[in-house]
């Protein structure tokens, strides 16, 4: 049985689509359609049945689904042990939010070092979508995100919430803040509505980013207003780019700690939720942090 077989089965599944698995996965549909078919000679039973409504699980299908899940798990878990760590005992694969990939990622890089000095650290910061499907396939470890997918494999806890804070070039008030020059932080669905829901004013607007580092960039070179990560937002202000928008409303985005439902109860991961929380807590990232 090969592994390509087993990734192909399990997107299949995630994507409903012959169509969809093959562009995901860089193949022609005729090598889908291959994979799909050796495996389930090799299983001695049909795994899939494919009609125009799409590509759905038969009951053998369903039963084998848990198990390669496993054995995909199985498989990186060793090819991450075989690549070796230098001179330390396992390499830890973290993903990490864009948005919290700032000025304070080495502070809490610093924290892993600490508590964890056997380990050594990959880190990729990527969006959500892209974590969680790379904890599935165990190509990370642990991910700090802002919206996890619902899946069976995965043990999500919220850790906290980031908070964000208008920030202008050329307002003080929330009244003087024009709509034309706003840049709409487009940060994660929970944000957007959100900020949808509180300043419906500005909702529609013709400037749009979903990385907070972009907005700061265009807030430097085309001024305006625009909700920034709290630290960020007050590095800027220091700096005389900006000045904050007083009486605009706080806006809060929820952070999750995301790894496999298997690993949950492991020293490692336990250790990484607590060692995140402590760190996003000193951001003024939780509800018990400063303001």
């Amino acid at each position: 049985m090969q592994t390509d077989w087993i990734d192909t089965f399990l997107d299949l599944l995630d994507t409903g689509s012959f169509h969809r698995s093959a562009e995901r996965l860089g193949v022609g549909q005729s090598t889908i359609s291959a994979r799909i078919k050796a495996l389930e000679s090799e299983m001695g039973a049909r795994l899939l049945t494919r009609s125009r409504a799409g590509t759905r699980p038969t009951t053998a299908g369903l039963q084998f689904a848990p198990e390669a899940r496993a054995i995909r798990r199985l498989w990186q878990g060793a090819l991450q042990q075989v690549r070796g760590s230098g001179t330390h005992a396992v390499t830890v694969r973290l993903g990490i939010q864009h948005d919290l990939a700032g000025g304070e990622l080495g502070l809490w890089l610093a924290d892993l070092r600490a508590r964890l000095p056997e380990c050594a650290i990959y880190l990729e910061p990527d969006y959500s979508t892209q974590m969680c499907a790379d904890l599935e396939t165990g190509a990370l470890d642990f991910a700090v995100m802002f919206t996890p997918r619902a899946h069976p494999d995965l043990h999500v806890v919220t850790l906290g919430e980031l908070r964000y804070r208008m920030v202008s070039t050329s307002a003080d008030s929330l009244a003087q803040v024009a709509a034309d020059s706003y840049i709409r932080g487009n940060y994660a669905p929970a944000f957007a509505t959100s900020h949808s829901a509180t300043l419906p004013r500005l909702a529609d607007t013709s400037l749009a980013s979903g990385q907070a580092a972009a907005v700061a960039g265009m807030l430097r070179s085309i001024g305006g207003s625009a909700y920034l990560p709290q630290t960020m937002a007050r590095a800027l202000a220091a700096e005389g780019v900006v000045r904050l928008v007083g009486d605009a409303p706080v806006l809060t985005q929820p952070v999750h700690g995301a790894m496999l439902l298997s690993m949950r109860t492991r020293r490692l991961q336990v250790a990484l939720l607590d060692i995140t929380r402590r760190r996003l807590a000193t951001m003024g990232a939780s509800g018990t942090a400063r303001a």
